[in-house]
């Protein structure tokens, strides 16, 4: 190969390696613009879980600043946030009030050490697991979530807050109509914030939610005792907020894969949030996951699709707080409440609640739906929402297939052999019904049970089959079993016979 072949081809291959916003300006711009509004709506958000958490709300601007920068560079869904949130607050606010500030920070490195072991172990293989209506709900239930939490911003606060909201939704509804350029939620947020510091309005501003820092965050070890005593402390809540932490940030991948039409990688996704963690442990943050709210505001209203917009989501947030703090400050919250009520209507998928697809759809896919809603607003807790709505979905399922299981006999000319055919799927929601569909007094004395068009699944079904049987070798009958797949001819073999009671 000549030189200049060798050069050509190295020059591919180092095209290939270079981001894609790097030679498209129009990808940089829209990436630039998504990150600095994302930054902005994030600093009132993490000061309140900071609250929330019984910590200094520095702690919060931390976490979503490390939180940001790290999982930009390890994690698997690109242009997804991950910052601090609400549902982690919760769940290591008790440690903090118990036992101080040494012992959560402790337990966020822990949760991250989780994080990573539970990523390699496959734990986003259980994403196959939920059903599309789960994640209706999720959907949903985030939606009204994003929406409940600005009430309080509505609520006992001086008139013209409420015209200044509506200004602010205004301005994101029809902006757009005008350019595309810069976001409409930046522009919102600019506008609304020059009119209240020129006309002297005086309303609640960024500012009266907490003192921002003034100074990068210092690596460091947690001020604990490192001894089996922490450890067992620190452990169970650490535990939860993984646990936590992974479900919030798959469900909210497995989302932008929808919005965006694209995959990502959700075992790399899994370790890279545990690797966030840590990062952010030893920085003194309060620990985090995917935050859904922002995420929407960088991918469906702003329209990022690249790592670039959640770096420099961690990266602005840090510039605004220490260079341009006090102009950040002046920023009026209902600006950013606003903007938080566009992207809840914006998140809802009106068109699960529409009559139309209500009509179509089954009751057991309803009833998930809302119980996963029902879930995830009674608790405030996305997590808990989810595993309600998979076990409703799983009885739901169980339920309905468990009346696909059938057995019809046919007697032979002679009157010496009946042939009972089942098909269906045997487990233990059909199983228990199937003994007692066979005439144990009036058959003859030959039986045999064909399985050809049935499937045996659990230990359950075996042990009908066995019960089956003995209920025949009482009377003096003789039971034959025929037709098994390779499968369950393998599970009713190593388990028939060693299932009955002492």
């Amino acid at each position: 190969m000549s030189s200049s072949a060798s050069a050509v081809s190295t020059g591919a291959r180092l095209r290939g390696l270079r981001p894609d916003w790097l030679g498209d300006p129009g990808v940089w711009r829209t990436e630039v613009l998504a990150g600095l509004v994302v930054a902005l709506a994030l600093i009132p958000e993490a000061i309140s879980f900071s609250i929330i958490a019984g910590v200094d709300p520095a702690m919060g601007l931390f976490a979503s600043f490390t939180m940001a920068v790290v999982i930009s560079v390890v994690g698997g869904r690109r242009a997804m946030i991950s910052a601090a949130t609400g549902a982690v607050a919760l769940v290591i606010a008790p440690l903090n009030r118990e036992h101080g500030l040494g012992y959560l920070v402790a337990a966020v490195i822990l949760a991250g050490v989780f994080q990573v072991v539970l990523g390699a172990l496959g734990v986003a293989r259980l994403m196959r697991f939920i059903p599309r209506s789960v994640m209706v709900g999720f959907v949903n239930s985030l939606a009204i979530l994003v929406f409940m939490a600005q009430v309080p911003e509505m609520h006992d606060v001086p008139w013209p807050v409420y015209p200044l909201i509506a200004a602010g939704l205004a301005l994101m509804v029809f902006f757009p109509k005008v350019t595309t350029v810069v976001p409409a939620p930046l522009v919102s947020i600019v506008i609304l914030t020059v009119v209240t510091l020129a006309a002297g309005i005086a309303v609640p501003t960024v500012g009266d939610r907490g003192a921002l820092p003034s100074s990068l965050p210092v690596p460091g070890l947690p001020d604990v005792p490192f001894t089996l005593d922490t450890l067992t402390t620190i452990a169970p809540y650490a535990f939860a907020m993984a646990l936590v932490g992974l479900m919030e940030s798959l469900m909210t991948a497995k989302l932008v894969d929808d919005i965006t039409d694209t995959r990502s990688d959700k075992t790399r996704e899994s370790v890279g949030q545990g690797v966030a963690n840590i990062v952010t442990g030893f920085f003194g943050g309060m620990g985090g996951c995917a935050v859904i709210g922002q995420t929407m505001i960088n991918v469906k209203v702003s329209g990022a699709r690249t790592r670039l917009s959640t770096f420099l989501a961690g990266a602005f947030l840090m510039v605004l707080c220490i260079v341009f703090g006090p102009v950040v400050s002046d920023i009026p919250m209902a600006a950013l409440v606003a903007v938080m009520i566009m992207v809840s209507f914006a998140a809802f998928d009106w068109h699960s609640v529409a009559p139309k697809t209500l009509k179509r759809m089954p009751a057991g896919e309803i009833t998930v739906m809302v119980v996963t809603v029902v879930g995830v607003v009674a608790t405030h807790n996305l997590a808990v929402g989810v595993v309600v709505g998979c076990l409703t979905a799983m009885v739901i399922f169980a339920k309905r297939v468990a009346h696909l299981a059938d057995v019809t006999a046919v007697t032979d000319p002679d009157g010496g052999t009946v042939v009972y055919s089942v098909t269906g799927e045997l487990f233990f929601a059909s199983s228990n019904d199937l003994v007692g569909r066979f005439a144990y007094a009036s058959d003859p004395d030959k039986v045999v049970i064909d399985l050809s068009a049935a499937h045996v699944w659990d230990a359950s079904s075996v042990a009908a089959l066995d019960a089956i049987e003995t209920k025949y070798a009482q009377r003096g009958k003789t039971v034959e079993i025929i037709g098994l797949d390779s499968h369950s001819a393998d599970l009713h073999g190593k388990l028939s016979g060693e299932l009955a009671g002492h």
